[in-house]
Order: C-alpha cells, then sequence, then structure tokens
C-alpha cells in the first residue's frame, strides 16, 4: 500500500519520452523574469533618493517586494540547475545523489530538493502575508504604521521568515515526514499518501499552514478595499486623487493580483496533500501536476511586477478607480 501509484520511488533513470525543454523554457523565463523585476527595484529606489545625497526614501512594501524577489531568483537558481543535470546525465535524483536507489530510499540529493521545494513554496507565501499587513496597516492604521512600520522592519521580516521556513521544513529530514522521488525521476517532495501520522503529518501540517495563509493575505486584501471605498466616499468628487492614496491604490492592486496568482498555484498542492492523507489517494500524475504549478508561480510574480510597472496598465488601473 506504501508504493502504490508511485512507480518510480525507486527509478534509476529518467522516464522514457520525456524531454529537458519545458523545464529549461520555465527556468529561462523565471530567471529572466526575477532578474528584470529586481532592476526596476533598483531604478525605484535611485529615483526615490532624497535631496542632497541622503538616503533614498523607500517604503517596506518595496523592501519586501525585493525580498519576494530574491526569494524567486535564488529558488529557480537552486532547483532548475538540479532538474537540467538530471536530464543531461539521464539519471534520476536519487541514483545522482549519494545515498539513494535502494529499497526507494531517497538520496542526499533528492532529500535536498524536498527540502528546498518545501521551502520555496512556504517562504513567499509568508513575505505576501507580510505585504499583505503592511498595505492593510497603511490604510487602516496609518499612526500605528508611521510609527511601527520602518525599512528597517521590513528588511529583517525577510530574514526572520527565512529562518522560520527553513526550521519548518526541515522536519522532514529529522523523521517527521518522508522525502520522495517523484515521475519522472527529476522531482522530489514529501510523500503525500500512504504510511501513518509520522509520514502524512507533516503535508497535512504543511497544507494546512498554507491554507491559514492563503486566508490570511486574503482577509488584509478585502480589509485594504474596504478602506480603499471609504477613503474614495469621503473624497470630494472633483479634483485628482491624493498621491498617497494612489499609491496604496498601486500596492494594493500589485498584491491582489500577485495573491490570486498564488492562490490558483498552491491550492491544487493544499488539495493533493488532504486528499493523500485522508482518502489514500495515489495519484502520482495529479500530485506532479500540484508541484509543478507550485514552483509556476516564482515565474509568475516578477512578470506581473513588470507588467505593473508600465505607465499603460498603471494609467489604465486608475482611470478605472477613478469611475
Amino acid at each position: 500500500m506504501e508504493t502504490e501509484g508511485y512507480r518510480c520511488r525507486s527509478s534509476r533513470y529518467i522516464e522514457s519520452g520525456q524531454s529537458a525543454v519545458p523545464s529549461s523554457v520555465l527556468f529561462a523565463a523565471g530567471l529572466l523574469g526575477n532578474v528584470l523585476a529586481l532592476l526596476l527595484l533598483g531604478q525605484h529606489r535611485r529615483r526615490s533618493r532624497s535631496p542632497g545625497g541622503r538616503p533614498p526614501r523607500v517604503s517596506a512594501f518595496y523592501v519586501l517586494v525585493s525580498g519576494l524577489a530574491v526569494t524567486d531568483l535564488l529558488g529557480k537558481c537552486l532547483l532548475s540547475p538540479i532538474v537540467l543535470a538530471a536530464y543531461a546525465y539521464n539519471r534520476s535524483l536519487s541514483e545522482l545523489g549519494l545515498g539513494g536507489g535502494s529499497e526507494g530510499e531517497p538520496g542526499v540529493l533528492c532529500q535536498l530538493f524536498a527540502f528546498l521545494m518545501a521551502f520555496f513554496g512556504l517562504a513567499p507565501t509568508l513575505l505576501l502575508l507580510a505585504m499583505a499587513l503592511e498595505c492593510w496597516l497603511s490604510l487602516g492604521h496609518p499612526y500605528f504604521y508611521r510609527r511601527h512600520l520602518t525599512r528597517r522592519l521590513g528588511a529583517t521580516l525577510g530574514p526572520a521568515a527565512a529562518g522560520f521556513c527553513a526550521l519548518f521544513c526541515a522536519l522532514p529530514l529529522l523523521g517527521f515526514g518522508v522525502p520522495m522521488q517523484y515521475c519522472p525521476g527529476t522531482w522530489c517532495f514529501i510523500r503525500m499518501a500512504g504510511g501513518g501520522p509520522r509520514q502524512l503529518g507533516f503535508p497535512v501540517l504543511y497544507a494546512s499552514l498554507m491554507g491559514l495563509l492563503v486566508l490570511a493575505i486574503g482577509a488584509c486584501n478585502v480589509s485594504s478595499m474596504r478602506h480603499l471605498y471609504g477613503m474614495a466616499r469621503r473624497q470630494p468628487r472633483r479634483g485628482p486623487p491624493a498621491a498617497p492614496r494612489m499609491e496604496e491604490l498601486n500596492h494594493l492592486v500589485l498584491l491582489g493580483l500577485m495573491t490570486v496568482l498564488f492562490t490558483i498555484c498552491s491550492v491544487p498542492l493544499i488539495i493533493r496533500a488532504y486528499m493523500g492523507a485522508f482518502a489514500a489517494d495515489f495519484n502520482e500524475n495529479a500530485d506532479l501536476s500540484a508541484l509543478r504549478l507550485l514552483s509556476v508561480n516564482s515565474i509568475i510574480d516578477p512578470w506581473v511586477f513588470i507588467i505593473f510597472r508600465t505607465s499603460f496598465f498603471r494609467m489604465f488601473v486608475r482611470r478605472v478607480c477613478r469611475r
């Protein structure tokens, strides 16, 4: 029962008929998008420089966006080369890493890949939550925001989130959860079906945490929209919108787009984790599709930011909101 459906758990070679082209294209798109996003953020930082050469006035939101771009870029640079190396040598991850290939035990490289997949799925979620909280506090509690939320605090949230994610995602390496190789032999993640509470507790806990973070992000965004709507009703009919308000609106629209795309990419994995744990659903193709969709989020995020930064898109958003 434990190995039912997992035909590639002990594979030494990549399944026949698989191509490295899709992985190469996704890697190139993610790399290019994140690099361009970081260049745009650097340009924004230079334009925000205060007169007299003082440090630039960059909000905590842009510090968190920068952290999200760096996290996505780092994930692509660490995970995609491993996949491409497996294709190049026609060896599975367990075969490439030390200690694998016997009785379905994952190698060191497979365990590392599973840890990185879990880490780079959870870390961007925490950064999105921090961005949602920042936007909500700036609109609903401006005095508290001005007094306590500084650029330095925004810079410390990234390492704090990374530390928490690293400790949490290392639990399978300590025995709470089982890293496993998925077809076609180029992916590894935590086993989501088969076994007892010790094996399935981590995927359920991981999915529950992801679900709670998605709900919290959605609640913050809805509350921010309510605050913006109240501000719009109190504003006189004539005259342009206030600049700070439009800046918050831009942040909210960008965050909303990223949240919707992240939810679409992460919900399938949450569903698969629950189905595997409680319904014993050994559908490896569905698991692999959910894992791939989760990895696509780090490719989409920077391109959403790049499109949003174009003058045409921002002008479109402002015209819609004025109406």
